[in-house]
């Protein structure tokens, strides 16, 4: 039994709205489309395959995608069309009389499971169509003009049909004939076989064999991609998925005395004052508490590892600028900092005036909203060196998210593209 799959993959992404189609974004270190294709290189059932790309990227799919690892059921690369069903088409014409089943796949459905490869080709044998599809969650309703209900059908007899969908070669082949000769165009390749009075065995597929079409799926897709490939920490899928691993806090405090002639900052902001802080740097007690927390919630030791007092390249250096670079590798881990809260424990001077002022500099530094800092000043009841007026104290907590925005999945890596 000779098996073809054809897997499309020649949108351009506009839904997406990203410089690169889809199809080619980098998911867990490999594109989207190479995720998809190893699937079927696994499903011993499937003896060749045929890629259908936009006409523009044929030669970086055959040389970045096709030749960068061996895909040894690949055997050719054809040119999309105008809409999903030309660009099949296309495929089919590829696949020529060789095949005695043709299964056809998203390109952009990198997480189908191997297995169900196989049972939709089995399937397809017996029945001679057959589709994935899952059960609808919610509730549907028909709406008319006006956002008038319409009608609301009974969900437990529809689907949201998947691919991959399967077929004998000479009925998709007839199939499609119908639909050229009669102008019709479908959303998928069972709706053209149903039109002609085929029954199309429809099986259970998987919620996890999504579709990328949206930003949103895309977040998604990175959550599952880090599941399967076991990144970034041992573990099972589940405890990936209860966001434990997403999720990471640290906590930090520093202290410094205070000395005359020097300027007094907290938070970025230079407080009037007739004394400052003693530091190395410029002694942001309050930004160095924060950098230490992110420091501590990377797992990546603390301040003075990574900005020594005995290095002259830090010697007065603004610790806003420390802090900057703190954030680079939170953004390098693909972490942000979503929410932080400090305390300043001084006995003078009186920040209630500067409050603000820190906040929206500490915010600014971290590139985060404003709302997302809280800054508490505390005195320390007169007691010991803060109480007495030699010195101020802060401590921070922090909150690093872990996350999936388009930057972090290799868009600009791409480069081949006119």
């Amino acid at each position: 039994m000779r098996t073809v799959a054809i897997i499309v993959a020649g949108g351009s992404g506009k839904r997406m709205n990203t410089p690169v189609p889809k199809q080619f974004i980098n998911l867990g270190g490999m594109p989207v489309l190479s995720r998809t294709i190893s699937r079927f290189e696994q499903a011993s059932s499937v003896t060749r395959i045929v890629l259908v790309v936009p006409k523009g990227d044929m030669e970086h799919v055959r040389h970045s995608i096709v030749g960068v690892q061996p895909r040894t059921k690949v055997i050719d690369v054809v040119a999309g069309g105008a809409a999903r069903q030309d660009s099949v088409r296309n495929g089919l014409g590829a696949v020529g009389d060789e095949a005695d089943i043709v299964v056809i796949h998203d390109g952009v459905r990198p997480f189908v499971d191997v297995a169900l490869i196989e049972q939709v080709i089995a399937e397809a044998v017996r029945f001679g169509a057959a589709a994935l599809a899952v059960p609808v969650r919610d509730t549907v309703k028909a709406v008319g003009t006006g956002g008038v209900v319409l009608d609301t059908p009974d969900r437990e007899t529809l689907r949201f049909i998947q691919t991959p969908q399967a077929f004998q070669r000479e009925i998709l082949a007839e199939a499609y004939r119908k639909a050229y000769q009669d102008g019709f165009y479908g959303t998928d390749d069972a709706g053209l076989v149903e039109r002609m009075g085929h029954p199309v065995r429809v099986m259970e597929g998987s919620y996890r064999n999504i579709k990328i079409t949206t930003e949103d799926d895309l977040l998604l897709a990175g959550l599952l991609a880090e599941a399967e490939d076991g990144e970034p920490g041992e573990g099972d899928a589940v405890g990936r998925y209860s966001g434990v691993w997403s999720m990471k806090t640290g906590f930090g405090y520093d202290s410094h005395r205070f000395v005359e002639g020097r300027p007094l900052y907290l938070g970025g902001v230079e407080i009037p004052h007739d004394k400052g802080l003693l530091g190395h740097s410029d002694a942001d007690v309050l930004l160095h508490a924060i950098g230490d927390a992110i420091l501590g919630a990377l797992g990546a030791g603390d301040l003075g590892r990574h900005f020594p007092d005995s290095d002259p390249r830090y010697r007065n250096i603004r610790s806003r600028n420390l802090l900057s670079e703190i954030c680079d590798m939170v953004h390098a881990g693909k972490f942000r900092v979503s929410n932080v809260d400090a305390t300043i424990i001084l006995e003078h001077p009186k920040l209630a005036t500067y409050r603000d002022a820190i906040t929206r500099s500490t915010a600014s530094i971290l590139g985060i909203p404003e709302k997302a800092v809280n800054v508490k000043a505390k005195t320390n009841e007169g007691m010991g060196f803060i109480g007495r007026g030699e010195g101020i104290a802060a401590m921070a907590v922090v909150t690093l998210e872990k996350t999936w925005g388009l930057r972090d999945y290799g868009l600009t890596d791409y480069g081949l593209r006119d």
